[in-house]
């Protein structure tokens, strides 16, 4: 009897200590929580200053690295990204897209400048040298061809990777997206990121 009754108080117990853990959240994304890279980076705003991602703690900061030449991934994820803004409503505000180029020779701060705002104005772009856009695809894990000149007079279409980037509102990358993720799947991870971080 007594053997029963802490058998039946230990199992008391540990379903007790399971209810006070708090559920791991279940994203739409890839969980990428404690992994040790994407870090913060400083590269040249399309404003012109000196931007960091660090600049935005508080808020979730999706990184996306593309240039605003090309011709299939970009411009849609972009699109997707200002549909996401809208439909997070008030809480769009929790949330800085961070543009990334990767042919920092055609993505000017002017070029980007005139390229951001036509899908939101609140998105960031950010290029800087050859050697800078390195280091941060490097931070990323994010692949990309360099461009070439084709003798022409014109770059050759850069290949690059379409994953997007999340990170919570201390800096820790958490979430990757791949470029066909759903405006509703994104809203929901963000939400749930939004409400697990505080």
């Amino acid at each position: 009897m007594v053997r029963c009754c802490r058998y039946l108080l230990g199992v008391c117990l540990v379903f007790a200590l399971a209810a006070c853990t708090p559920a791991k959240p279940t994203f739409k994304g890839t969980d990428v929580t404690g992994i040790g890279w994407g870090g913060d980076l400083t590269l040249q705003a399309h404003t012109g200053n000196r931007v960091s991602t660090g600049d935005f703690q508080g808020k979730l900061v999706i990184v996306f690295f593309g240039f605003s030449h090309c011709p299939d991934i970009c411009s849609p994820t972009l699109a997707k990204l200002a549909g996401l803004r809208k439909a997070l409503g008030p809480e769009a505000d929790r949330v800085q897209v961070v543009f990334v180029t990767v042919d920092p020779a055609r993505d000017t701060v002017e070029q980007l400048a005139g390229f951001l705002p036509k899908f939101d104005p609140t998105f960031v772009g950010l290029t800087g040298s050859p050697e800078e856009i390195a280091d941060a695809a490097r931070e990323y894990k994010v692949a990309y061809t360099s461009p070439s000149d084709t003798g022409h007079g014109h770059h050759a279409m850069i290949g690059h990777s379409g994953t997007m980037f999340v990170k919570d509102k201390t800096g820790k990358l958490r979430l990757l997206w791949n470029n066909d993720v759903s405006v509703a799947d994104m809203e929901h991870d963000l939400r749930l990121l939004l409400k697990v971080s505080g």
